[in-house]
């Protein structure tokens, strides 16, 4: 994949377009693909750090960031997604490896709080993160909570 630019922004640093661009590759894989309506714009935004890969203006790759204390008492990394046009080209791995970077290099800590969908469970601990054996459904699609010390 050439051409691909990362961006790391906080809330106030989005240009519109790039809000835009975020908001809809998030609406694309959740509410369409997965078929999953729920309230996406859920007030966090502004609280996170966002990390995307994207070309031509098109995201490839999302995740936002939050510090300890926002979502859970640790780190965590929310609303991850790789678009149809990024998958299979390993910006997903990409994606997750340079989050934790940014937690451990901005946010000073390894420890880091996720909630994965189940069929992500190996693919989440590749990066160090474990089940924790809290499992539940969100939005009818099963999930694990899973911790990275």
């Amino acid at each position: 994949m050439n051409d691909i630019v990362w961006k790391i922004k906080t809330f106030p640093e989005f240009t519109v377009d790039e809000l835009y661009a975020v908001i809809k590759a998030r609406v694309d894989v959740f509410v369409v693909e997965q078929n999953c309506p729920y309230p996406d714009l859920d007030g966090y935004d502004q609280k996170a750090i966002h990390l995307w890969a994207e070309k031509n203006g098109e995201v490839l790759a999302y995740c936002r960031i939050f510090d300890k204390g926002i979502k859970y008492p640790e780190t965590s990394i929310g609303r991850v997604i790789t678009t149809e046009n990024g998958r299979g080209t390993g910006l997903g791995k990409q994606l997750i490896q340079y989050a934790v970077e940014i937690i451990e290099n901005r946010l000073g800590t390894s420890e880091v709080r996720i909630s994965a969908q189940d069929y992500l469970l190996r693919f989440y601990s590749g990066f160090g993160f474990q089940d924790t054996g809290k499992k539940y459904l969100e939005d009818n699609i099963p999930h694990t909570e899973m911790f990275r010390a």
